[in-house]
C-alpha cells in the first residue's frame, strides 16, 4: 500500500488511490462471476439497442410512451457502462487500482444515472395517468415538446443535485486504508475509508435521495393511485383489463428498482455481517434494470414485439433468398 500513498509530512500520508478488491468473502474465486456478469452487461447493451433501433424504424411505435422507452434504454445502457468495464477489468486483468478522480467521477455518473432513471419512471408514470384519466386531452398534453422538456429537465436535475455527493467525498482525508470491499466506487464504500468525520456525507446523500428518488416515487404513487381509482368506475371489465394492461410493464419495473433501492439501504444501514449481500445487491441494482427493462416491455407490449417483427422482416426482404410471411 506504500506505492500508493503520497507523503505529505512525517506523521500524516494522503491516500492517492484506491483499490477495488470485488466481492468480499469470496476473493479467491470471484472472477468465476465474470462471465454471467458479461453476459447480463452485453444482453444489455443489445436490447437497449434493438429497443432504440425499432422505435426509430416503426412509424407505429412514433408515440410519447415509446419515446419514454428509448430515453430510458439510453439512461440504461450509460448506467450499465459507469460500472461494468471497471468490474470485468478487475475481474480479468487484476486491474483493481483506480485513482481518486476516477473514483469520484464513478460516484458522480452512479448517482446521475440512478436519479435519471426513477425520473423517466416518474415521466413514465404521468404519461400513462394523462393517457387513462384524460384520453381526450392527452395528444394536446403529451407532445414532443413536453417529453423534450422533462428529459431536459430531468438531465439537468439529476446532473447538478448530485455533485455535492462526490465533492463531499474528495474532500475526506484518506490517510491510512485504500482498500475497497466492493466492485465499484460506491459513496458509503469509499467514504468508510475516511480518517475523518464522514456524516456530512451520509446526510447529504440521505437528503439528495429523498429529495429526488423519493418524490419521484410518491409522484408515482399518486398517478398510480388516480389511474387505479379511474379504471375501478369503468363500467367495462373488458376496458379495465386493457387500461392496466398498459401500465402493467411500467409497475413491474418500478416495483423492482425501487425494492432493490430500499434493500440495499437497509442493509448499509443495518451495517450486516455479511458484507457481500449489500455489495452483490448494489452491482446487481445498476446491471439487472437495463437487462431486465427492455425483456419486460418486448414480452408485454404488443405493439413493441410487432414492430421487432416488422423489423426483422425488412431486414430479411432486403435479402433476394429469403422472405418474410
Amino acid at each position: 500500500m506504500s506505492a500508493s500513498l503520497i507523503g505529505t509530512n512525517s506523521s500524516k500520508l494522503q491516500v492517492s488511490e484506491f483499490i477495488l478488491m470485488g466481492f468480499p468473502g469470496i476473493h479467491s474465486w470471484q472472477h468465476w462471476l465474470s462471465l454471467p456478469l458479461a453476459l447480463l452487461y452485453l444482453s444489455a447493451i443489445g436490447a437497449n439497442i434493438l429497443i432504440l433501433f425499432t422505435i426509430c424504424q416503426d412509424s407505429a411505435l412514433q408515440k410519447p410512451m415509446y419515446h419514454f422507452l428509448g430515453i430510458l434504454s439510453v439512461v440504461d445502457m450509460g448506467l450499465a457502462t459507469t460500472i461494468m468495464p471497471k468490474i470485468l477489468a478487475i475481474f480479468w486483468f487484476d486491474a483493481k487500482v483506480i485513482s481518486l478522480p476516477e473514483c469520484f467521477a464513478q460516484i458522480y455518473a452512479i448517482h446521475c444515472f440512478v436519479g435519471m432513471e426513477s425520473g423517466i419512471f416518474l415521466c413514465m408514470a404521468f404519461d400513462r395517468y394523462v393517457a387513462i384519466c384524460h384520453p381526450l386531452r392527452y395528444p394536446s398534453i403529451v407532445t414532443n415538446a413536453l417529453i423534450l422538456k422533462a428529459t431536459l429537465f430531468m438531465v439537468l436535475r439529476n446532473g447538478l443535485c448530485v455533485i455535492p455527493v462526490p465533492v463531499l467525498a474528495a474532500q475526506r482525508n484518506y490517510c491510512s486504508r485504500n482498500e475497497i470491499d466492493h466492485c465499484l466506487c460506491s459513496n458509503l464504500g469509499v467514504t468508510s475509508l475516511a480518517c475523518d468525520d464522514r456524516r456530512p456525507n451520509s446526510i447529504c446523500q440521505l437528503v439528495l435521495a429523498w429529495l429526488g428518488m423519493g418524490s419521484d416515487l410518491s409522484f408515482i404513487i399518486w398517478s398510480y393511485t388516480l389511474i387505479l381509482r379511474s379504471v375501478l368506475k369503468l363500467n367495462s371489465a373488458e376496458a379495465a383489463s386493457k387500461a392496466l394492461s398498459t401500465c402493467s410493464s411500467h409497475l413491474i419495473l418500478i416495483l423492482f428498482f425501487y425494492t432493490v433501492v430500499v434493500v440495499i439501504s437497509v442493509t448499509h444501514l443495518a451495517e450486516t455481517k455479511a458484507a457481500l449481500i449489500p455489495v452483490l445487491l448494489n452491482v446487481l441494482h445498476n446491471i439487472i434494470p437495463p437487462f431486465l427493462n427492455p425483456m419486460v416491455y418486448a414480452l408485454r407490449t404488443k405493439e413493441l414485439r410487432v414492430g421487432f417483427q416488422n423489423v426483422f422482416c425488412l431486414s430479411f426482404e432486403k435479402r433476394p433468398w429469403r422472405t418474410c410471411p
